[in-house]
């Protein structure tokens, strides 16, 4: 029989508790902060931190009153080390066939973690500091932007234990040049906030004291943007990131007709000619008020 630690590899179903002493959950009006809570073990991931951020993630894209979700990690040594590998791999190394394949599809819950994140629908935030690591880093490059402080620590290390960043690499392929993505996996060179800032795969580094209020200032100008035309835009940016321009940009010529049809799109020109703030409703799904 398969090890009994080993998770079954769909998401638990809404009779699994929300949170846990691993994972905290805390929203602030608009803003969803999900915590990794496991400071001790520099919030390295276990399985059930992963399937907690994906239940959490599930809830706020449904939830009109989320418009933002913050990643961050407890305690100022580390966002997320990566994959907490004592508790993530078979206890027997010649274990059944069952462990094998039951542990193969667990390990894809961080692919479908990154695919939920991107199809989210609304803005996300890494607050970063300290150690951002293996899987932790390809946690905070999924993010839509990074805020870190100066003392952030990120890199792929992988090759060092004999495996490789393979789900990882998507991320970064995604947030900097290839060839650099592919040093940095190769190498498992350390890079501090600063080089991180000049590769380009961080929106903004800050002193570790103005790290909250740096993240705080950038959830609050993405929470006050029209809700469904932001989902629309962000859909859109993660429908084209892969493609080639021909295939890009007759999609990309739709969406504009569409967005223009929307309660908001009016509203916005409708106060931009009547030179006062907008009023953005709650949107549909579709974008429409």
């Amino acid at each position: 029989m398969p090890d009994a630690s080993i998770p079954d590899a769909s998401i638990p179903d809404a009779s699994t508790p929300d949170a846990s002493d691993d994972l905290l959950a805390v929203r602030e009006g608009a803003v969803l902060t999900l915590t990794i809570n496991r400071p001790e073990r520099r919030n390295a991931m276990t399985w059930d931190v992963i399937a907690g951020l994906r239940r959490e993630l599930a809830k706020a894209k449904i939830d009109s009153a989320v418009r933002v979700v913050v990643l961050a990690g407890a305690g100022d040594q580390a966002f997320c080390a990566g994959a907490d590998l004592s508790g993530m791999v078979p206890k027997d190394p010649g274990g059944t066939s069952d462990e094998y394949f039951d542990h193969h599809l667990a390990r894809g819950w961080l692919a479908q973690l990154f695919e939920e994140m991107w199809q989210l629908g609304k803005p996300t935030i890494a607050r970063v500091q300290g150690w951002a690591m293996a899987g932790g880093f390809g946690l905070a490059l999924a993010c839509d932007m990074v805020i870190a402080s100066d003392s952030a620590r990120f890199g792929a290390p992988e090759l060092n234990v004999g495996l490789w960043p393979y789900m990882v690499t998507v991320s970064l392929l995604r947030s900097m040049p290839p060839k650099k993505a592919l040093e940095l996996m190769l190498t498992s060179r350390v890079v501090g906030a600063e080089e991180a800032d000049r590769i380009g795969f961080v929106t903004r580094v800050v002193p570790d004291a103005d790290l909250d209020a740096a993240v705080a200032d950038l959830a609050a100008v993405l929470a006050s943007k029209p809700p469904g035309v932001t989902k629309l835009g962000r859909d859109s940016f993660y429908a084209v990131i892969d493609s080639a321009a021909s295939e890009a940009l007759p999609y990309l010529h739709a969406m504009l007709t569409v967005t223009s049809q929307t309660a908001e799109a009016r509203e916005g020109i409708t106060a931009f000619a009547e030179k006062r703030p907008p009023s953005w409703q709650v949107a549909s799904d579709d974008g429409t008020a």
